[in-house]
């Protein structure tokens, strides 16, 4: 399994799926987006599974501070240039991927692996 987590230390969701992980004693590598986004690649690899306006959160405090409610914009530029517009946490393990809290769909991915 190759998990990593992309989400900030503050998001209790994204705290929620690294106890999931740990208590489970399955390594995992975590991104805080707030001190570093996704790169282009990395976003075009989770767009195939959700689409971009799926992973951008639009009730978040990012999203209301830079009125992106009232303003045309690129959500694919607006959600590389921040990363604290991201819905959290999004969870890959190779090329699935889950948003938010999924705990049975990460016990599937254990469950596979045995």
């Amino acid at each position: 399994m190759n998990i990593q987590i992309f989400g900030t230390k503050k998001c209790k969701d994204t705290k929620k799926a690294e106890r999931f992980f740990k208590e489970r004693g399955i390594k995992f590598h975590t991104r805080d987006l707030s001190e570093k986004g996704l790169s282009k690649g990395e976003l075009d690899n989770i767009s195939r599974v959700f689409d971009l306006e799926d992973l951008m959160d639009k009730e978040g405090k990012q999203y209301k501070k830079r009125n992106l409610a009232f303003i045309m914009h690129d959500v694919e530029e607006e959600l590389l240039e921040d990363g604290l517009l991201f819905k959290t946490p999004i969870v890959r393990n190779g090329k699935d991927v889950t948003l938010g809290n999924d705990p049975d769909t990460w016990k599937s991915w254990i469950d596979a692996e045995k």
